[in-house]
């Protein structure tokens, strides 16, 4: 296949996800919208982790909260678990990386919290581990994953919701995690101007 090619078949494969994305995952994009938005209102936050693509989708989603996404309106309550390098050097070095980021939700997180929690094959060992906290703290959880959703699938209770890419391809599945995350931050800012 010659480069042209090559990259029109990135943009199909890329319109194909997102096509059955939008039939499978649209309702519980809802259902996630109304559970940060219903948080935020009772004083609540979000905590967001993933590594490496997820953390920056972490930290994206978090920017958004507290900047703004399209319209102007009052900052919110969002962390990204990722950015502070002394906590993730220290913990990374005194427990080992995969308590990153549960050791920050046991920290931060209260009950009424979210979790966003952002892992492509949804087999991440330390968002694993900040699930569980999340679950010790009350919180619910957000799971963005691809393919079947990984172990996170079978972590989740009742109240939390699974939003999985329906594919296994780690550059289809980020691409996607990005536009859901977007249209978190639109439904959520059109709840808000609701209430």
């Amino acid at each position: 296949m010659d480069s042209i090619n090559r990259v029109r078949q990135h943009f199909l494969d890329s319109v194909r996800v997102k096509q059955a994305s939008m039939e499978l995952l649209a309702s519980p994009l809802v259902d996630a919208s109304e559970c940060v938005t219903r948080a935020l209102l009772d004083g609540g936050r979000v905590l967001a982790c993933g590594n490496g693509g997820s953390a920056a989708d972490a930290q994206h989603f978090a920017a958004e909260l507290v900047g703004r996404f399209e319209t102007e309106r009052q900052e919110l309550s969002a962390i990204a678990l990722t950015t502070d390098t002394s906590i993730l050097t220290a913990v990374g070095n005194d427990y080992g990386f995969s308590r990153i980021f549960s050791r920050q939700v046991r920290a931060l997180g209260r009950a009424g919290d979210v979790l966003l929690a952002i892992s492509t094959s949804g087999n991440s060992e330390n968002v694993l581990a900040a699930l569980h906290a999340a679950h010790e703290r009350e919180m619910r959880v957000i799971a963005l994953t691809g393919a079947e959703g990984g172990q996170m699938r079978e972590l989740l209770r009742a109240g939390d919701i699974l939003l999985a890419v329906p594919d296994k391809r780690t550059a289809r599945v980020q691409e996607t995690h990005l536009l859901l995350i977007h249209c978190l931050c639109d439904a959520i800012d059109n709840l808000l101007t609701k209430n």
